[in-house]
């Protein structure tokens, strides 16, 4: 029997690029760098480094995965902190995205947004939470890239409160996937 061929993050090796999916080629890569943070229920800050691998297959979604860890002042790292995995798909109209995520803290999201100019622009537009996971009434993320830079901000609203920065962060493509395991 034989099987599909691997994912791959680089646009020169592997299946084409389906063509549904031109407005997200420029996330297409290996992301890795550091962010800020704020912690919703408290307001504490916080910093992490991320690692991002948005790869396809052919098909016309890209698959999604992130890592983060905590960081100290000083740049060590402290401990592993929130994953998250799931698909940038295109949405109905040309420049329509959608984006559909799961988290390790027990979040599962629906975004829908708008690609344009190397950037995106997503909102929810269902949020659920696992009995134990944080509830969450929404949150809203810019992504762009800029040259070989992938950078975000969120906004989030845990359940009951308003809109509140959240994350952000500068990540730079890497030539190939780097060793998730920051340790």
């Amino acid at each position: 029997m034989t099987q599909p061929g691997p994912d791959t993050a680089d646009l020169r090796s592997g299946p084409p690029l389906h063509d549904a999916l031109l407005a997200l080629l420029p996330l297409v890569g290996v992301w890795r760098g550091e962010g800020a943070g704020v912690v919703a229920s408290t307001g504490a800050e916080f910093r992490f480094g991320q690692q991002v691998g948005i790869v396809h297959d052919g098909r016309p979604f890209l698959a999604y995965e992130s890592r983060s860890w905590l960081l100290d002042a000083d740049g060590a790292v402290i401990r592993p902190a929130w994953r998250e995995s799931g698909f940038w798909r295109p949405g109905p109209g040309e420049d329509d995205v959608e984006l559909v995520l799961a988290s390790n803290t027990g979040q599962a999201l629906m975004f829908t947004g708008t690609a344009g100019d190397q950037q995106w622009e997503v909102a929810t537009q269902s949020a659920v939470h696992a009995p134990s996971g944080m509830a969450v009434d929404g949150e809203r993320r810019l992504y762009a890239v800029r040259g070989a830079e992938l950078v975000y901000a969120t906004e989030l609203a845990p359940g009951g409160q308003p809109y509140a920065p959240h994350l952000n962060a500068r990540l730079v493509r890497v030539a190939a996937a780097a060793d998730p395991d920051p340790g």
